[in-house]
């Protein structure tokens, strides 16, 4: 993990990032049980440590800066990514993972317990069928579904004032132009560079307009 722990800490620095050595322990352990269960489990496609790195955890935190409020919801979350890397960093945020894969859900359970996370909460269940009575402050998106189909799957869950934030990448152009056409949203592209990896990347923000 030597090798994993300095990838970490260069790409840390250069997303302007300071973590305390606690927080970067419990990243680099998450990728560690990434790695042991994901051949039963096919969370990732990534199979190695030092992919994780930049393609799991630097990819995640890179949006840090853009979180919204305190109470954030990441759906679709998968192995979760991007919500326990930020979990990890922002134990003052609340963070609900969900997803409608059952071995996904199980496993992100079981990291949450192994990295002894107390300010995250796991869901199994579709997104159209999550109800809470209070909504939240950033919605988060990875790989998920086009833009249109987020905000309309989502639109229930975002609180006053809330945002979505998804991540995209090279397609993010003609995704914004559709939803656009069909929302009453402000629609911001923030380009996002991700340390150690060349495929563009970037971050689309849907905030509700009054």
């Amino acid at each position: 993990m030597e090798r994993c722990e300095t990838e970490l800490t260069t790409g840390l620095d250069a997303l302007g990032l300071s973590l305390q050595p606690a927080a970067i322990a419990a990243l680099l352990a998450f990728i560690a049980l990434i790695e042991k269960w994901n051949k039963a489990y096919n969370l990732t496609a990534i199979r190695n440590k030092e992919d994780m790195v930049g393609l799991h955890l630097l990819d995640s935190l890179a949006i840090l800066p853009h979180l919204h409020g305190s109470r954030i919801i990441d759906i679709g979350t998968g192995a979760g990514l991007p919500g326990i890397p930020l979990a990890i960093c922002c134990p003052e945020r609340e963070f609900t993972l969900l997803d409608s894969n059952a071995k996904k859900t199980r496993f992100v359970q079981q990291a949450i317990l192994e990295l002894k996370l107390k300010n995250v909460t796991v869901c199994h269940q579709r997104v159209e069928d999550y109800r809470l009575s209070q909504g939240f402050d950033s919605i988060l998106t990875r790989a998920f579904a086009s833009l249109p189909d987020i905000i309309a799957l989502t639109a229930h869950l975002c609180a006053k004032n809330g945002v979505l934030l998804a991540m995209k990448g090279q397609q993010a152009e003609a995704e914004m132009a559709q939803a656009a056409d069909k929302a009453t949203a402000q629609i911001t592209l923030i380009p996002i560079t991700v340390p150690g990896i060349a495929a563009e990347r970037c971050l689309v923000r849907v905030a509700t307009l009054d």
